[in-house]
């Protein structure tokens, strides 16, 4: 078989995103976001939707997702992409709009901008990635951060009676009126990210997919020990599935 036998279309098997660049990303090795932005990037390419994607990313290690993805991005102060988004989506409704979350961003910094986005039904999908922990600045612990669990600023484990309990911000959210679409998956199983998608181009209301991943280094694991904790650990207390789909309703 020759090299041109092997690059033609119906002998293709898999290829990287087209809209995925070719920019060496600064994430830690087996860090979940590289994962995320190749989703996202195969979802919006797959929907025709590239010339119209505007995806906004805040403070985090989500910051630099515009040098990644080749769609239009903005970035909004920490924890405020919700509202940025809303601006966008309503000023430009015919355009594909997302925010790019992580868990100290969504849950901690942006609580208020995010449960009153959700709730006004706004057509964006947020995509909120819980790693338990502030992956960028020293691993702290974050809202999510599971009991018990060791972080820089709770080295002994997270203690309810002094730090409070994990913030389920998937939960909340169901229970929203403005929200149509709310999910969790993981890494290993996100297949919701279309729908969260289509969800808001057809106007029928917020959308939220939380994606429970990984931060082997501020966790102090290996990926494959990070994986492995995931499992054993973050999907007991963060259960994968859809908790609200009333799209099928609207």
């Amino acid at each position: 078989m020759t090299k041109e036998d092997i690059i033609k279309p119906e002998n293709l098997v898999y290829q990287k995103p087209r809209l995925l660049n070719d920019n060496p990303m600064h994430y830690c090795p087996g860090c979940s976001h590289g994962v995320v932005h190749k989703l996202i990037a195969e979802v919006i390419d797959e929907m025709g939707m590239a010339e119209k994607a505007v995806g906004v990313s805040p403070v985090g290690c989500a910051v630099f997702m515009y040098n990644y993805l080749d769609i239009d991005c903005q970035e909004a102060a920490h924890g405020r992409a919700p509202a940025l988004a809303t601006a966008i989506k309503r000023l430009w409704p015919d355009r594909l709009v997302f925010t790019y979350q992580g868990d100290g961003d969504l849950a901690c910094i942006g609580t208020a901008e995010t449960i009153h986005a959700l709730n006004r039904g706004e057509n964006i999908t947020i995509i909120f990635i819980n790693n338990a922990i502030y992956g960028m600045t020293g691993g702290q612990m974050a809202p999510t951060t599971l009991v018990g669990m060791k972080t820089s600023t709770c080295p002994y484990g997270r203690v309810p009676e002094i730090h409070g309990y994990p913030l389920k911000m998937t939960e909340i959210a169901a229970t929203l009126e403005g929200t149509a679409y709310v999910t969790r998956q993981s890494v290993q199983s996100v297949a919701a990210i279309r729908k969260a998608f289509e969800c808001s181009m057809q106007k029928k209301g917020s959308s939220l997919v939380e994606i429970v991943s990984t931060c082997n280094s501020g966790w102090k694991m290996t990926p494959e020990a990070a994986n492995k904790w995931m499992e054993e650990h973050m999907f007991p207390f963060y259960p994968l599935g859809d908790l609200k789909d009333t799209t099928e309703n609207k």
